[in-house]
């Protein structure tokens, strides 16, 4: 399945459409914005990650992914960013699956910052373990 570079977030986790069948799942990486100057992620725990996320994802069985970007440092920061209010997304990297639970997608879990960089857990993760 495809990993989606250009993913527009809904409003709210009721919103996400989630892929062909009702069992599938989608996940979100929450990653930051890159740095203008070196074009590679400013946050450090980002660029650890991303390999891991990237290989995970790639594979032709892999479920859909949608990167997205809480943006450069000053967003980020902000307290009452959309990111860590309405998503409850409050470290980066952030991988978050979404399922459909009694009809309403929910999310369903999530791993952050060094548990991504564990292979056997984000595998598990990814097969709903």
């Amino acid at each position: 399945m495809p990993i989606v570079t250009d993913f527009k977030l809904p409003a709210s986790t009721g919103a996400l459409a989630l892929p062909g069948q009702s069992s599938a799942a989608i996940f979100i990486a929450f990653i930051t914005a890159d740095d203008p100057h070196t074009n590679q992620p400013w946050c450090p725990d980002v660029r650890a990650a991303l390999p891991y996320i990237k290989a995970a994802f790639s594979a032709d069985s892999a479920p859909d992914l949608a990167f997205v970007s809480v943006g450069q440092i000053p967003e980020w920061k902000d307290k009452s960013n959309v990111y860590r209010t309405k998503w409850n997304v409050h470290n980066v990297p952030t991988v978050v699956r979404f399922e459909a639970v009694s009809g309403v997608v929910k999310e369903t879990g999530r791993l952050v910052e060094g548990e991504i960089l564990n292979e056997k857990k984000l595998s598990n993760f990814i097969r709903g373990q």
